[in-house]
């Protein structure tokens, strides 16, 4: 017989290998284009300034994109207009400083600012929500201009 002292039990079986559960089912995000940007964000993005608009007119993922180019010519359409009024307007109104107020002056200018920058507004939040908003001239333009 063998020296009960010296028994070893045998080694315990390898432990199996179990996969984790699989993660719960979560709301997923629509899938962005290769570069990142939905062409939503790109078109909202071309109101920043008129550069992002002139990009995604040139670069391919956007140009291609009917939606993103309306947006981008109605941006830089939009810029022209804003410059050309203001430059018009603050030419009548220095003219007019001579026979206004100074207060009525500055009021005509801040309220005329104030809707340019709800007017930017209000393209930018159209844009990213994919409608498009045409403004009355420029859209039209921005429209041939895109092919749409």
């Amino acid at each position: 017989m063998s020296d009960p002292s010296s028994y070893q039990p045998p080694p315990p079986p390898p432990p199996q290998y179990q996969a984790p559960p699989p993660p719960p089912p979560q709301f997923q995000a629509p899938v962005p284009a290769s570069s990142g940007l939905t062409d939503n964000a790109a078109a909202a993005l071309a109101y920043v300034t008129f550069i992002p608009a002139i990009i995604f007119l040139m670069v391919p993922p956007y140009n291609q994109s009917s939606n993103v180019r309306f947006h981008a010519w109605q941006s830089i359409l939009l810029t022209v207009a804003v410059v050309i009024v203001d430059i018009v307007l603050g030419i009548f109104l220095g003219i007019a400083a001579f026979f206004l107020p100074w207060f009525l002056n500055r009021m005509i200018w801040g309220l005329l600012e104030l809707g340019w920058f709800a007017l930017w507004l209000a393209c930018v939040f159209n844009a990213y929500n994919g409608k498009r908003f045409n403004l009355p001239i420029i859209g039209v333009i921005a429209a041939k201009q895109a092919g749409v």
